[in-house]
């Protein structure tokens, strides 16, 4: 019994991060980087509640680095935000090798959806109720980018049950 909270509490902080990270992303277009950093903090206080190795946190922990460098380089070509770049590393963290790839593809096609989304949306005369809300404005404007966090978000978000967190957090 007193093992169950501390597994479900850790069970829920990633779902829990992602939806926030999802929302910062959209409300303000910024990722707070204390949010990336909680994030990559809570992996390693996840792993340790469900008992994961040393070896295999080194494996998550490796997969976070490669995540973090190529996604840098996206950000110095200018194709990412720096959030994004550390939020996709953070996620990498919690994941791992073995459903990087999934998340990949589901990050790209809700950002590909998520975009298409809104560009057409942009093409639309914004109603002055909505022109009012600072966060609908920016979203509107062409000149601004895609909160992407969101895709990343979303990406995470289905491929976390495919974890070996997952498998040892939730089922305890």
């Amino acid at each position: 019994m007193s093992t169950v909270l501390p597994h479900q509490l850790m069970f829920l902080f990633f779902p829990a991060a992602m939806a926030w990270a999802a929302a910062m992303d959209l409300l303000t277009m910024k990722i707070p980087n204390r949010l990336s950093a909680a994030l990559a903090v809570g992996y390693f206080a996840a792993a340790v509640v469900a008992g994961v190795s040393l070896h295999d946190i080194a494996l998550h922990l490796s997969c976070g680095a490669v995540v973090l460098v190529v996604t840098f380089a996206m950000f110095n070509l200018g194709w990412i935000g720096g959030g994004d770049a550390k939020l996709a590393a953070a996620t990498a963290l919690w994941l791992g090798w073995t459903p990087l790839a999934d998340y990949g593809v589901a990050s790209a096609l809700a950002g590909g959806a998520l975009t298409v989304v809104i560009l057409m949306a942009r093409r639309l005369t914004l109603p002055q109720f909505l022109a009012t809300q600072a966060w609908i404005a920016r979203l509107h404007n062409a000149k601004s980018g895609i909160p992407y966090g969101i895709a990343l978000a979303f990406g995470g978000l289905v491929v976390y049950p495919e974890t070996q967190l997952w498998a040892q957090l939730a089922f305890r």
